[in-house]
C-alpha cells in the first residue's frame, strides 16, 4: 500500500493549490472548505534519479517507481478541535502516515486570511495546538470509559486496561503541557505500542511543515523562513520545507524544455515534489531497495533497519514465507562495476540472510522455495 500523506492547514493557506503542485492534478481551488465533501487525492510516483539510471542499464519492459498518495482535506480552522473535529475529518487525518502543514507564507490582499495577517509562526503554532487538543479530547473520552471497565474485568483483560490507562495518562500530562505525542513515544515500551496503535493520534504523526511562498520569496527568503522555523519548531518527527506553491503548480503544467527554462529564469533548481517527498520518508524513516531485470526495474518502499525477510514481505509474503537468501548489491558498488559479472569478480556481490539488515538502495535479488 501507497504511503499516505495528509494534506492539512488553515483555511486560505493555498492547500489545493499545493496539492496540485506536487501531484499535478487540476482539483478546483478556492472551494473545498470544512465540509462532508470528498477530499482530492491523488497517487505520484516517487522520482529517484537511481532507479531512472538502473532502468536505462537494464531497458526492462517497465519501470516501477514508488509510490506515494497525497491527501487534500478540509481547512483546520482555529478552534475546530476544542468544538469536536468533525468525524470524517478526523478519520482522513488519523489514517494518513505522515501530516503536511502547508503554511501561508505568500501575500495576496484578494485571499482573506483567517487572522487578517500573515504570519507563518503563529499560524504553526496555532495548528500544533489544534492536533494536541483534537488528542487530549481522545485522551480523555477514553479515560472515562476505562474507569468504568477496569473495576469489571480481571485478569490479563485488567492488566491490560491497566497498562493502556498508565500510558494515556502520560500522554495527557505531556499534552497539557504542549508537548506534542511523537516527542514522549520513545517512553513507550515496544510491546505496549499495540495498545495504542489504533488511536491514531494526531500529533503523534510525522509532520513536514511547508511554508507556501510567493514568487517574491524564491531562494533566500524562503531559506531564511526555513531556518527561522525550523530554529522555533524543530524536534524529533518535525521537519520545514518551503514550497512556492503557486508557481510549482505552473511549472507541473509546462512540458519539460519550457519548465526547465521557467525554473532556471526564477532560481528554482529542484522541483518541490522532489523535495517534500524527500523530506516525508526522512520523518517517516523510509528508504528503497530495487529489484532489477529484463522485465521490470521496480523501487520497493521499507523502513531504514528492516532486514531482508522484512523486505521480502514488501514484495510478497510468499517470498518471506519460503525465503533462502538475498542476493545483494549496494547501488553504487553496481553502478561502479558496470554488470553484475563485475560485481561477482569484485567481489561486491553478496549472498545475506534473513537478519541482513537492508541499506537504502540495495539491488536485491530473492531466492526462496514456492
Amino acid at each position: 500500500m501507497a504511503t499516505q500523506l495528509v494534506i492539512i492547514g488553515l483555511p486560505n493557506a493555498g492547500k489545493t493549490t499545493v496539492f496540485n503542485a506536487l501531484t499535478q492534478a487540476d482539483a478546483q481551488t478556492g472551494t473545498y472548505g470544512a465540509s462532508n465533501d470528498e477530499p482530492n487525492l491523488a497517487t505520484v510516483k516517487v522520482p529517484d534519479a537511481r532507479l531512472d539510471l538502473l532502468t536505462e542499464m537494464f531497458k526492462p519492459q517497465r519501470k516501477m517507481p514508488a509510490d506515494v498518495q497525497y491527501l487534500d482535506v478540509a481547512g483546520v480552522a482555529k478552534g475546530m478541535a476544542e468544538k469536536g473535529m468533525g468525524g470524517k475529518l478526523l478519520g482522513h487525518l488519523s489514517q494518513g502516515d505522515a501530516l503536511v502543514h502547508v503554511v501561508r507564507a505568500f501575500a495576496d490582499d484578494n485571499v482573506a486570511h483567517p487572522e487578517e495577517s500573515v504570519d507563518p509562526m503563529r499560524d504553526i503554532e496555532t495548528l500544533n495546538l489544534e492536533l494536541i487538543f483534537s488528542d487530549l479530547a481522545v485522551i480523555e473520552k477514553r479515560l472515562d470509559r476505562l474507569v468504568g471497565q477496569i473495576p469489571k474485568t480481571k485478569g490479563g483483560e485488567r492488566e491490560q486496561y491497566e497498562r493502556e490507562q498508565v500510558i494515556l495518562k502520560r500522554f495527557h500530562g505531556a499534552l497539557e503541557a504542549e508537548t506534542p505525542i511523537r516527542e514522549v513515544i520513545g517512553e513507550v515500551d515496544p510491546d505496549d505500542m499495540r495498545l495504542i496503535r489504533g488511536f491514531g493520534f494526531l500529533s503523534q504523526k510525522p509532520l513536514l511543515v511547508l511554508l507556501n511562498t510567493g514568487e517574491d520569496q524564491v531562494g533566500e527568503p524562503a531559506a531564511t523562513l526555513v531556518a527561522d522555523a525550523t530554529e522555533r519548531f524543530g524536534r524529533p518527527g518535525l521537519a520545514v520545507e518551503a514550497i512556492a506553491g503557486q508557481i510549482e503548480m505552473e511549472i507541473g503544467r509546462l512540458d519539460r524544455d519550457d519548465a526547465a527554462v521557467f525554473m532556471e529564469d526564477l532560481g528554482i533548481t529542484e522541483s518541490g515534489l522532489d523535495r517534500v517527498i524527500a523530506r516525508s520518508f526522512d520523518l517517516l524513516g523510509l528508504m528503497p531497495f530495487f529489484t532489477v531485470g529484463p522485465d521490470e526495474c521496480r523501487a520497493w518502499t521499507i523502513r531504514r533497519g528492516e532486514t531482508a525477510v522484512e523486505a521480502a514481505t514488501a514484495i510478497h509474503s510468499d517470498i518471506a514465507r519460503g525465503f533462502i537468501r538475498a542476493e545483494v548489491v549496494g547501488y553504487d558498488d553496481f553502478i561502479a562495476a558496470g554488470s553484475m559479472a563485475e560485481t561477482k569478480r569484485l567481489g561486491t556481490f553478496r549472498r545475506e540472510g534473513k537478519t541482513y539488515v537492508v541499506q537504502d538502495g540495495d539491488i536485491i535479488n530473492f531466492l526462496f522455495n514456492v
